[in-house]
């Protein structure tokens, strides 16, 4: 009830707030709004990659919080995920005194130096969806633990492959992605459990986030291993892209594929039944999470240390964890049974 009601007070005075600036208050001062938080505060979104449907639902998210809590917000980044694209931008935000970079790492080496220096230089560092090395930065926002995941994809490749088991492959974003190789590594420690001994993970290949390299990619594999039983692919562009292959493909129906992926993406695939099901957090609380979190940084409000506390807006209350990590929930899994409640 608690939580509920804090949301509720939230969303009351995110509309007063929207009632004052409509009648000509353009208070950009450091005065307190939201849950303590100061107005004027600059947030730049850092993702792995722009024009990417899944960061830009997380920066629809990061958006409407900033909003929420009268902030400035911006989002900047390569078009190209690899390991050291951010950098330059990392270097650019903290010239431009932005108050917090909240960035999803598309390599925990290749940008902590930038990262580090821009602490140095009084930015609050933010990271979402993957993780950099944890002194480099405050907070981590993470979408659901690496455990949670893993457990979650092994059992949904198992129960569409069915009991007699076989060869599956994974099918990644870039090598050098933080989040992807810890879940891959728990996906092999799952698949090591007797409960799922008849998989047998032959390869696993990386599409880069690329839409057209994620397709051939998944195209190869079926090539190279023509009797595999099932592919899982924890990126939304990959199992989007992988898909689309089988969808058009002899092996629609004999191939089993699940993976992270959004509804909106998926939504053919799986009533054309290439996909039974699939699993994914709500990318855009995931943005208005580590918004919040950064505001609430760069209010003092939090230090990203274990046990503080702050209101994330209409999702309520979180609590800082081991390692400063914000953990935004379990992931939900979609299939033909309610993937039409979803819109994102």
């Amino acid at each position: 009830m608690k939580k509920v009601l804090t949301a509720s007070l939230a969303a009351l005075l995110a509309v007063s707030l929207a009632a004052c600036a409509e009648d000509g208050d353009s208070d950009t001062g450091t005065g307190e709004t939201t849950n303590g938080i100061k107005s004027g505060l600059k947030i730049a979104f850092l993702p792995k990659q722009v024009n990417n449907p899944y960061f830009t639902s997380a920066g629809t998210g990061g958006k409407n919080a900033v909003t929420e809590f009268k902030g400035t917000y911006s989002e900047t980044g390569p078009s190209e995920a690899s390991a050291s694209s951010q950098v330059s931008y990392i270097n650019t935000l903290s010239q431009q005194d932005t108050d917090v970079i909240v960035v999803s790492a598309n390599d925990k080496d290749a940008i902590c130096g930038a990262l580090s220096e821009a602490k140095s230089g009084g930015t609050k560092i933010v990271t979402y969806d993957s993780d950099t090395k944890p002194e480099c930065r405050d907070v981590f926002v993470n979408q659901a633990t690496a455990d949670g995941i893993a457990k979650s994809q092994i059992k949904l490749i198992s129960d569409a492959v069915g009991p007699a088991g076989g060869k599956i492959a994974i099918l990644s974003a870039t090598a050098n992605a933080t989040n992807q190789n810890t879940w891959i590594e728990k996906m092999k420690a799952e698949l090591a459990k007797p409960e799922y001994s008849k998989l047998q993970l032959v390869a696993t290949v990386y599409g880069d986030d690329k839409d057209e390299k994620s397709f051939q990619e998944a195209q190869g594999l079926l090539a190279k291993y023509p009797d595999l039983k099932g592919i899982i692919s924890p990126t939304t562009v990959g199992v989007a892209a992988a898909a689309r292959y089988l969808s058009g493909s002899t092996y629609k129906g004999k191939v089993a594929l699940t993976g992270l992926g959004t509804p909106n993406q998926m939504r053919a695939f799986v009533k054309d039944g290439t996909c039974k099901a699939f699993a994914l957090w709500n990318p855009e609380e995931l943005g208005y999470l580590a918004a919040y979190a950064a505001g609430a940084l760069a209010s003092g409000t939090i230090s990203g240390k274990q046990g503080d506390k702050f209101t994330a807006g209409k999702l309520g209350e979180f609590t800082v964890g081991a390692n400063g990590e914000v953990l935004l929930g379990d992931p939900t899994t979609f299939d033909a049974s309610n993937i039409d409640k979803f819109n994102f």
